[in-house]
Order: C-alpha cells, then sequence, then structure tokens
C-alpha cells in the first residue's frame, strides 16, 4: 500500500510540477520572444487531469475531503459509526458510478478517435486513466465502509477537541 501511496503522490507531483514548468515557459515566451508555446493550454488541462485523478484516492485515504463534523462530539460513539459507515457507503457507489461512465465515456471516445485541436494527443488514454482512478478511490472508500462498520479508527470526542485546541 505504502509502494501505491508513493507512486500516485509522485505522479501527481510530476503532472502538478511539469504544469508549473510549462506555465513559467509559456509566459516567458510570450512576453520577452513574443510567441506562445503551441498547445501549452492543452498541455495544462491534461496534466491537471492526472494530478487530480491521481491526487483523488490520496486525499480518501488520508479523510481530507470536506467534511462535516460539528456533531461528531455531540454524537453516541455508536451512532457516529453507523453514520461514517453510510457516508462511506454512498461515496463508495457514488465513485463507482462515476468510474463506469468516465469509462463508457472513454470507450466512446476511443471509438471516434477523439484528439485534443492543437497538439492531437488522443483522449481516450487519458479518460480511461481518471475512470481506473476513480475505481481506486472506489475501493479505498468500500475499505473505508468496512473499517467503519467495524468500528475500526473513529474519531474519540476528546481527540477532536484537542485538535481543535492545538
Amino acid at each position: 500500500m505504502k509502494r501505491l501511496t508513493t507512486l500516485f503522490t509522485a505522479v501527481a507531483a510530476v503532472a502538478l510540477f511539469a504544469m508549473m514548468l510549462l506555465t513559467f515557459a509559456d509566459v516567458f515566451s510570450r512576453k520577452f520572444l513574443t510567441n506562445s508555446i503551441t498547445g501549452a493550454v492543452e498541455l495544462t488541462e491534461l496534466f491537471m487531469l492526472v494530478m487530480i485523478f491521481f491526487a483523488l484516492p490520496l486525499a480518501s485515504m488520508a479523510g481530507e475531503h470536506i467534511v462535516f463534523d460539528l456533531l461528531d462530539r455531540a454524537l453516541p460513539r455508536a451512532l457516529l459509526r453507523w453514520q461514517q459507515t453510510l457516508s462511506h457507503a454512498i461515496t463508495t457507489v457514488i465513485f463507482g458510478g462515476a468510474a463506469w461512465l468516465v469509462w463508457q465515456r472513454a470507450q466512446r471516445t476511443a471509438e471516434f478517435g477523439d484528439q485534443t485541436s492543437a497538439l492531437e494527443i488522443k483522449l481516450a488514454p487519458f479518460q480511461t486513466m481518471a475512470a481506473a482512478m476513480l475505481a481506486v478511490t472506489t475501493v479505498v472508500h468500500l475499505v473505508l465502509t468496512v473499517r467503519a462498520a467495524r468500528g475500526l479508527e473513529l474519531p474519540r470526542h476528546d481527540e477532536a477537541a484537542g485538535k481543535e485546541a492545538s
């Protein structure tokens, strides 16, 4: 699991760095050489797609999505357990559905041979990658659902209060 996390982090970081480098080069070229880099916007969009979808399962594993936890300290532990289980189960279904829809879209895109306009980069591999990363995120939330149902790693009310105080 650690290797997979490292791989996803590295891919997202490389995509972010490539976006930064490309944006710098494009702005420099536009200002000082009076010519923009052809396809810079397309490449930036594709790098962003890679970064976002490789970071998605990482955010899920780390619990870094937006969470409404105002009532966590007030809820009994058993109710909190089922609330988290239901929340992760619903999220699993949503990500699974999204993975399926994006996969279907990738298949149609491959069939029609869609590509970017300036650089003519095929879009299907990027959509397939997005579908695969949504599927990975689905599995992450499935694991989180099972863990929540078993009562593993629930935040304790005193821990939540301690984190807010520091």
